[in-house]
């Protein structure tokens, strides 16, 4: 690390001890300039967490979550199929529970002073289930299919778009270089503070050079457990690698069953109640009493996790920001936090930077009016009806019913649609108006980059602003958050008043599991990483 680096470092450690630095912000911003988890906690003079209770070997684990495709990582849009998928594949780097960054398939990196060369130390013990070495030559396969922004739905060429020059589709030969057996360096086109962040995202797992496109029918991988069979909306079981050649040892688990038991709580309060499941991947905030009354675990994360009502810019009628500015003004967003999550959470502004972000800045959103509002959807010029589509269960629903119920009291003509989770989302960025959900992301410029930069995969509003776009690769290339947070609150204030969201809340992200599930951490993003879990039972 250079003396520079050092200094940053130890000014937000500083920082942290003075209270101006959140402690979980520190320890991803350290890690992300290649500090151990060990080594931050020092600095910060606290000891890394330890392991209390001595863990069993055996079990098969059930986890009642959504089956959905598992076919190609880089387009995954949701972490129900990163769980099935990440015990058989991994990433560069894993995003843990505290919010650090810890190396996965990779040993180490280094980043330079200014953001625009990375080095990647390639783990020298990872091995294919397929007997294969796994080296720098599929460091660089994977990145550069990741980098690719002519395959459609592939989320990840938007986080690596430094390492394309100008408009191209993919990643300059310059770019990604092949240093030796065991090294990478990436050269990127403008500074990237996010690039690790992004190897740690769940699309961001890694494939086989030999991979064709259905990981399901080739699962060939480098994690800890093999896929023994799998079906869409039904169940995924998984057995511990047979080999014996993981790199972290072996899972603790004989093997994990992933059932499929729809999006209905009561079906899942059911399976606990019959002892068919051991855990669930996530608690909805209106059913937690219910699950807490059956006595079991409840284990929540820190989180950036949101819902946003989102009206894209290029369909009529919300082509029109004075009628996107009126939604945002007939709308409370403390009747949204109680009426949707039963106020489990905080309320939002409408920006979609979360306080837990180390950039964030308090920007108030302009605050509820409906005399304002009618008199904006007046001189919007539109007077006819406008439809706001849901999910047909769960929060978004009842999001978007508190929605639609003050809209109308502002003199909106509103009407509602609900459909099935699987027909809604096979659609989710297209339609006009509608509900998602969105889980959170270590970093706010992160959050931005994927979902109101001009032209990312993920930008279901359509947002395009060249200023915002500019700006926000400013705030890329600045490591120091409190440096970057002048920029942020320019962001911030430039999405509120685009009028494409309103993001009412930050929630709780919960889940359940019996007394049985050991060694279970609780992920920022629904991860599951399962190969220290075990069972005593």
């Amino acid at each position: 690390m250079t003396d520079k680096k050092k200094q940053r470092v130890a000014k937000m450690a500083a920082d942290v001890k003075a209270g101006k630095l959140d402690r979980r912000e520190f320890l991803a911003m350290a890690s992300i300039l290649s500090v151990s988890s060990a080594g931050a906690y020092s600095m910060i003079g606290l000891a890394a967490p330890a392991h209390a209770e001595e863990s069993k070997k055996g079990g098969i684990l059930r986890i009642g979550q959504q089956i959905l495709d598992i076919n190609d990582p880089r387009t995954y849009d949701w972490p129900q199929k990163a769980n099935v998928a990440r015990q058989i594949c991994e990433p560069l780097v894993r995003w843990e529970p505290d919010g650090s960054f810890s190396p996965s398939l990779l040993e180490s990196w280094e980043v330079s002073d200014d953001a625009l060369t990375y080095t990647l130390n390639v783990r020298r013990n990872a091995v294919w289930n397929n007997g294969d070495p796994f080296t720098a030559d599929d460091v660089v396969f994977n990145i550069r299919r990741m980098s690719d922004s002519t395959m459609e739905g592939n989320s990840m060429a938007a986080r690596l778009a430094a390492l394309r020059e100008g408009e191209a589709t993919s990643a300059a030969e310059n770019a990604v270089v092949k240093i030796d057996d065991y090294t990478v360096q990436l050269n990127l086109f403008k500074p990237d503070i996010s690039l690790i962040p992004s190897f740690g995202d769940y699309p961001a797992l890694c494939v086989h050079s030999s991979f064709g496109g259905q990981l399901q029918d080739e699962p060939i991988g480098t994690g800890a457990f093999e896929l023994v069979s799998f079906g869409v909306g039904d169940k995924a079981v998984l057995k511990r690698r047979e080999d014996g050649k993981w790199w972290g040892g072996e899972a603790l688990l004989d093997g994990l069953e992933f059932v499929d038991l729809g999006n209905d709580d009561a079906a899942f309060l059911a399976s606990f109640e019959s002892e068919e499941i051991d855990m669930n991947d996530e608690t909805q905030s209106n059913s937690e009493e219910a699950f807490n009354a059956l006595g079991l675990k409840r284990a929540v994360a820190l989180t950036a996790t949101t819902a946003v009502a989102r009206m894209n810019t290029e369909q009529a009628p919300f082509d029109n920001q004075m009628l996107r500015n009126a939604v945002q003004r007939a709308v409370d967003n403390e009747v949204l936090l109680e009426l949707a999550i039963a106020g489990l959470g905080s309320v939002a502004d409408n920006h979609h930077v979360a306080p837990v972000h180390p950039e964030y800045a308090n920007v108030p959103r302009p605050p509820t009016d409906v005399a304002i509002a009618k008199q904006m959807l007046d001189d919007s010029g539109f007077s006819g009806e406008i439809e706001l589509i849901s999910i047909d269960e769960g929060e978004l629903r009842d999001f978007a019913d508190a929605t639609a119920a003050q809209l109308r009291d502002a003199g909106f003509e509103v009407s509602r649609r609900t459909l099935p989770g699987a027909t809604f989302w096979n659609d989710w960025t297209n339609y006009p108006f509608s509900t998602t959900s969105w889980g959170g992301r270590p970093l706010g410029v992160q959050i931005y980059a994927l979902a109101y930069k001009s032209g990312a995969a993920w930008n279901e509003s359509a947002h395009a602003n060249p200023d915002f776009d500019a700006k926000l690769s400013e705030a890329l290339g600045i490591f120091d958050p409190e440096k970057r947070r002048p920029l942020m609150a320019e962001l911030e204030k430039m999405l509120q008043d685009s009028g494409v969201i309103v993001q009412p809340y930050w929630r709780e992200l919960a889940m359940h599991h019996t007394d049985a599930v050991k060694g279970y951490k609780r992920h920022p993003l629904r991860e599951m990483h399962l190969e220290a879990v075990w069972l005593d039972r």
